[in-house]
């Protein structure tokens, strides 16, 4: 039925935007500038130039260099800590017969970090991160890249994203979409199958 499966990383895969939420919030706090659940919920599933942009238009007085050091480093702290998977991504990276591509927004450098402290490197073909592409969730060029990669449809590909913004870049590539909200709630909008988790996501889609 599919060709070829990929996966978003940071809140499909592991449980990484519970850890950046209360990380950054602490951080923007302790630099005088509170900011709560709802506004970083708006950040999730952004690249990081995306996020810095966003950012500067909320918070134009904050020195953002020095919030975002300490963010980072109190992230990191926590990362290194170890990276929980989310439920059913151990049992679909162990299960069906299909070459896998990552497909994320995070840089080359902490994509590779992540999976390593995760223990699913070994699980991917290919990880396409943001360094590989002009243009970002949600634009499409990710998951069309990811698809060129291992030579099949991209119709014939099923993705599992957690955010609106990879999902859409998955639909706009002509993707099968499992969408499995992870902090922010969703609709839908670009999801062929909303799902509760990874394994209800699967079964939805055909794929177990």
């Amino acid at each position: 039925m599919y060709d070829a499966l990929f996966f978003d990383l940071d809140g499909t895969l592991v449980d990484t935007e519970s850890i950046a939420i209360a990380t950054g919030i602490a951080a923007f706090a302790a630099h005088g500038h509170p900011v709560d659940e709802p506004f970083m919920h708006g950040l999730i599933g952004k690249d990081e130039p995306t996020t810095a942009a966003i950012l500067r238009a909320a918070l134009p007085q904050a020195n953002l260099d020095a919030v975002n050091r300490d963010w980072r480093a109190s992230f990191d702290a926590r990362v290194e800590e170890g990276l929980p998977l989310k439920p059913g991504a151990m049992e679909l990276l162990a299960g069906p017969e299909l070459p896998r591509v990552l497909v994320t927004s995070t840089g080359h450098h902490w994509a590779h970090r992540k999976l390593r402290i995760a223990g699913i490197a070994q699980s991917f073909a290919h990880v396409v991160t943001l360094n590989d592409v002009e243009a970002p969730k949600p634009a499409p060029a990710p998951y069309l890249l990811a698809a060129r990669l291992l030579g099949v449809e991209p119709a014939r590909c099923l993705v599992f994203e957690d955010s609106e913004t990879g999902a859409e870049a998955a639909f706009r590539a002509g993707c099968v979409v499992v969408q499995v909200p992870d902090i922010a709630p969703s609709q839908g909008r670009w999801a062929h199958h909303l799902a509760p988790d990874l394994l209800t996501g699967a079964r939805m889609a055909g794929l177990i």
